[in-house]
């Protein structure tokens, strides 16, 4: 198809919508223009919504956005829409919701919707549909004749039942009444959800829960935060464990140290091979965190696999780091990743060979589709040693030997696709996963790496007044979202506990007015999804649930304490306190859903101490801020020789002697020490 027939995806900056703009179909993005000749023609809006690296989407775009019969019918009886989920979050989440209560399932990409033109209210919808009937599905054709003779025979009935899911999605997606807490108090919500954590946890595979296995970060995240004072109590241990058998899984790809999106099957065997950026970000810091406190070379491996996939793979020119790696390479799942025994003997010598077969389980039955094996590790260097007549650091050292020619060897294949497309709230994500990385493992070159994301975000997504969502070809677009508002408060803070930068200081501040000038709801408290200069179809979304990523009013909560108590701003902590209210009965009705609320309800029941140091002295204020790391909990700032002129409480601060420090506890603050014995005694407070 020459560029005069390409549909009107052509010109469109997302990879998700240019790989389908020679399609047949006479695919629109979702515009005016698209809403308006559906609403002129009368003809129901077919809206489908999935991503680059959505295996399924690519399924359903085969068999039947590129089959002309099937184009013919949908051109003929719908106006086409096009979404790239990445781009407009707060599409995919309306009609997904709308998808659940529709058809009483979960949803998932592609999504397939149609809409009445009138009002964009969905009266059908489903998932992938086959080509031709199979999985006890119709097939797609059949659906969309039928929905056409539905729609134009019961056109009174569409618009009641519009009208009930309609009123039905504002109610749920409002966000419901303020409620203080009921019988349970905070602490003991906490305790519940702990309780219910290990309840579901998998003693023999890890995880919390079964299949399919996602990483489910923001739940590790909470439950790190849950077990913090007691790592070697029974939730740290649940927890250490999972990390260690994620990171020996198929979850893993063993060769560059990335991790997929999730595994298909209980055992983390076989994943979906598509690898996502916010998996990693918020991976790194746990296994980072994990490795200082429990001190296992196998979990700092695992952080550095990950930071070297993300640098080799993901970083742009830009400073940024891209979307995500699909699923498929040359048309088939998985073909890129998977290996057979006899490729590994034609790579290796023989010894070698036989070492790595055992070490990844290809002396075995095929795990993949009963042909190929997925690399997962199935023996540790210490059993792979015992009979051998080598020691553990020989066999390591010869397994990354044999893994970096497998990887090489790997490269000469066809490469799944890159969605070179940036986010905000991954890439702030990912700066605050290297920043909090980096200061466990003491990698200063990982906070470098944030702080080119933050130079990049700040410089070319920020007009001093809004944050914008996408980065595409060379340019920003698209309203930015809570959760990248929120994400990218959460990494600043992060950034300048390590690092402080007065103009990192000052967007953190025009970062968290915006973020209540935009999203909060000033009847109820909390936030929308959604900018409020932005329409969006039904109903705002205000959302407490986590997904594959945290909750924007969990992590805008919580960023918003942690300014709070940095600059004695009682402005951010009521707008955090009115947030966890209006979502508390969600988050009693189902805590481990709502992990991030957890961590931020956590945060406000009990404030991490925070410790400000400054002084004219670099090195000695740099020796009490390594000091200090060591205190669980802690939260520190080093500002240099003066505060003044800083905003609120820092700028009250004043040194009098080489380092002073002050240690404060919510919006409380004990005199300030300036010598060795009181800044230990400081320390010693802390811990109380």
């Amino acid at each position: 198809m020459t560029p005069a027939e390409c549909n009107r995806l052509c010109k469109e900056a997302s990879l998700y919508l240019r790989q389908h703009a020679e399609n047949p179909v006479h695919w629109q993005p979702w515009d005016e223009r698209a809403l308006a000749a559906a609403r002129e023609s009368g003809r129901p809006i077919l809206l489908s919504i999935g991503y680059s690296a959505c295996h399924w989407c690519h399924v359903m775009a085969h068999e039947s956005f590129e089959d002309a019969a099937t184009a013919e019918d949908m051109n003929r009886l719908f106006v086409n829409v096009k979404v790239d989920r990445e781009e407009r979050p707060d599409l995919d989440r309306i009609y997904q919701l709308a998808h659940q209560l529709l058809t009483g399932r979960g949803g998932g990409w592609p999504l397939t919707v149609f809409l009445d033109p009138s009002d964009l209210v969905p009266f059908f919808a489903g998932t992938y549909f086959p080509r031709e009937r199979r999985y006890g599905m119709p097939a797609f054709r059949e659906v969309l004749q039928a929905i056409d003779t539905w729609y134009r025979e019961n056109r009174d009935e569409v618009r009641g039942q519009n009208a009930k899911l309609a009123d039905a999605l504002r109610q749920i997606q409002g966000g419901g009444e303020a409620r203080a807490p009921g019988a349970q108090n905070t602490p003991a919500l906490l305790g519940q959800a702990e309780a219910l954590a290990l309840s579901r946890y998998d003693a023999v595979h890890g995880g919390f829960g079964g299949a399919p296995r996602f990483p489910q970060a923001p739940l590790l995240e909470a439950l790190a935060a849950l077990s913090a004072e007691r790592p070697q109590g029974e939730l740290g241990r649940a927890l250490a464990a999972t990390l260690r058998k994620m990171a020996r899984s198929g979850l893993r790809d063993h060769l560059d140290g990335g991790f997929f999106r999730y595994c298909v099957d209980a055992t983390w065997t076989i994943p979906h091979f598509e690898k996502m950026l916010y998996d990693n970000a918020m991976l790194l810091p746990l296994y980072a965190e994990a490795a200082q406190m429990q001190g296992e070379e196998d979990l700092r491996r695992a952080a550095e696999g990950i930071a070297d996939w993300l640098q080799v793979s993901m970083r742009q020119h830009t400073g940024g780091y891209a979307a995500s790696i699909d699923a498929d390479a040359g048309g088939e799942e998985g073909a890129f990743h998977v290996w057979t025994p006899s490729e590994v003997d034609d790579l290796l010598d023989e010894a070698s060979a036989a070492l790595f077969k055992r070490a990844y389980g290809l002396d075995g039955g095929p795990n993949f589709e009963n042909r190929a094996w997925h690399l997962l590790r199935s023996a540790d260097a210490a059993e792979l040693a015992a009979g051998s007549g080598l020691e553990p650091g020989v066999v390591e050292s010869m397994l990354d030997s044999a893994r970096q020619r497998l990887r090489e060897a790997r490269e000469e294949r066809v490469h799944p696709t890159l969605d070179h497309k940036q986010l905000a709230g991954w890439n702030a994500l990912l700066a605050a996963g290297f920043v909090r990385a980096g200061r466990a493992l003491q990698r200063n070159d990982w906070i470098d790496r944030a702080e080119e994301i933050v130079t990049f975000l700040r410089r070319d997504w920020w007009d001093g007044e809004r944050l914008l969502a996408v980065f595409n070809d060379g340019e920003a677009r698209f309203a930015a979202y809570l959760d990248d508002y929120a994400w990218l408060l959460g990494s600043l803070l992060e950034l300048l506990s390590v690092r402080w930068r007065r103009e990192w200081l000052d967007f953190a501040i025009e970062l968290a007015e915006a973020l209540l000038a935009r999203f909060e709801d000033g009847g109820g408290g909390a936030f929308w999804f959604s900018d409020a200069e932005v329409e969006v179809p039904i109903a705002r979304s205000m959302i407490f649930q986590d997904d594959a990523t945290p909750a924007g009013n969990g992590s805008a909560a919580l960023a918003l304490n942690r300014l709070a108590h940095l600059l004695g701003e009682p402005r951010y902590a009521d707008a955090a306190e009115r947030c966890l209210r209006r979502g508390r009965a969600r988050v009693e009705e189902s805590p481990l859903g709502h992990a991030s609320m957890l961590l931020a309800l956590l945060e406000a029941e009990r404030p991490p101490p925070q410790l400000v140091i400054m002084g004219r002295d670099p090195l000695q204020t740099a020796a009490w801020l390594e000091r200090a790391a060591g205190v669980p909990r802690l939260r520190c700032y080093s500002i240099g020789e003066s505060a003044e002129g800083l905003p609120g409480l820092l700028g009250e601060f004043r040194p009098e002697a080489a380092a002073s420090a002050w240690l404060c506890k919510g919006m409380h603050c004990l005199p300030p020490a300036h010598d060795a014995s009181a800044f230990e005694a400081l320390l010693e407070a802390a811990h109380d």
